[in-house]
């Protein structure tokens, strides 16, 4: 394994004969994704160098400062569906599915939760019925991030309603554009719908599309949630990328639209030292910077940055470890936006409740923070499950009481 300063100087090297800014999205996506670069941390079977996320922060890190534009990292299919394939799927599906991802041809969504099963993931009801060489696919996805501009979803179905719930479930990789499938955005209120409602009206999807066997769905889809929180979690410069696939509407245009560092389009500002020193500068310029209260709770929002920081640096000694740095890193996250919320609300006073350029300090990012801060301790598993697996995987508490866990599906009380 090559060390911290070895990844920088190839990466380094390798940018400064490739790096172009005349060319499209679409063009540096395809020179990046055959070097390993596009994701680091991938088997190298599955288009990657099999590091750890240690020097994957080393590529990210160094992108972000070279002000390079990064792979399609903002796409589920990078953070999610491409290493769970390639953890879990055959050589064959590994070849088919990956490559699009990291050249960033293709969009990718996840279809877990339902209207019925959120925090109970495994008590899906959305269900798969086998015909010939396919599996008919009838139910509703809710919650579904980037939905809208999705190729591919991940999906989860019930596939044998007779054996116990997490025993009965299958990990599909399903095709969006077909009949039978609508997607319909959820307005959040932010004014923006990040999240869509998926109804699955016997739709089809290959049985050759099937991840990791029949009836281990759960297991598969556990790696995913797994990779999830990782990714929720973690702290560290990244470097600005665009959305992928065709619908994300990037792939012609030059790469010098995304490579700066600079926010062009708005949106929830990135938590960090960076925005905690623009809160600061914003509460010096005001004459706030003297109140004790506010100077307690920025010290405190400080501390969390710091915590989390340090968590991440120890998550990389492996004597160290305890298994639950997903689930800690998702709950630092979760309070990171309430602290960052709090505090630059009481910095803006008033301008807090203005929205967009009508609030003349931030153009309105800290409003935008204020709105969308519930939403980081609900998606990716909500804080009250991360605190269940931290109780009960790794502390060895015991369960919360219900029906026994060879229950067949069909038996169990539905809500």
């Amino acid at each position: 394994m090559p060390s911290a300063e070895e990844v920088r100087a190839e990466l380094e090297s390798w940018l400064d004969e490739n790096w172009d800014e005349s060319l499209t999205v679409e063009q540096w996506w395809e020179r990046l994704a055959p070097t390993g670069y596009a994701h680091p941390t991938l088997p190298g079977n599955a288009g990657g160098k099999g590091w750890g996320r240690d020097l994957a922060a080393v590529v990210n890190t160094t992108m972000a400062e070279r002000e390079v534009m990064g792979p399609p990292s903002s796409g589920l299919g990078w953070m999610l569906a491409a290493p769970t394939i390639g953890a879990h799927a055959t050589q064959e599906q590994i070849d088919q599915f990956i490559p699009p991802i990291l050249t960033g041809q293709v969009g990718w969504c996840q279809l877990f939760s339902e209207p019925g099963a959120g925090s109970d993931l495994a008590g899906l009801a959305c269900k798969a019925e086998k015909d010939g060489d396919e599996w008919v696919i009838s139910g509703q996805k809710v919650w579904t991030s980037g939905g809208q501009v999705a190729d591919w979803g991940m999906l989860i179905a019930r596939t044998d309603p007779d054996a116990p719930k997490h025993k009965g479930i299958s990990y599909f990789a399903f095709e969006m554009d077909q009949p039978g499938v609508t997607v319909r955005p959820l307005t959040e209120m932010t004014g923006r719908a990040l999240f869509n409602e998926v109804f699955i009206d016997e739709a089809r999807v290959l049985d050759a599309n099937m991840i990791g066997g029949l009836n281990n769905g759960w297991a598969v889809a556990n790696s995913t949630l797994m990779f999830e929180r990782a990714s929720l979690g973690s702290a560290g410069k990244k470097p600005q990328t665009a959305t992928p696939g065709k619908k994300g509407k990037a792939l012609q245009r030059p790469v010098a639209d995304f490579a700066k560092k600079e926010r062009s389009e708005g949106g929830v500002p990135s938590l960090g030292p960076g925005l905690w020193q623009h809160y600061v500068e914003l509460a010096t310029k005001s004459g706030r910077i003297t109140d004790p209260v506010l100077r307690q709770e920025l010290i405190k929002l400080y501390s969390l940055i710091e915590i989390n920081r340090l968590g991440t640096l120890r998550a990389k000694d492996p004597n160290q470890r305890t298994g639950a740095e997903p689930n800690i890193g998702k709950l630092h996250m979760s309070e990171m936006f309430r602290q960052f919320r709090e505090v630059g609300l009481t910095v803006l006073g008033a301008d807090g409740m203005l929205w967009g350029k009508s609030e003349p300090t931030t153009g309105g990012s800290v409003g935008e923070l204020a709105t969308f801060s519930p939403g980081p301790s609900i998606y990716g598993g909500t804080d009250e499950i991360q605190r269940n697996i931290l109780g009960e995987r790794i502390l060895g508490l015991p369960r919360e009481p219900g029906p026994d866990k060879g229950t067949p599906f069909k038996d169990l009380p539905k809500n």
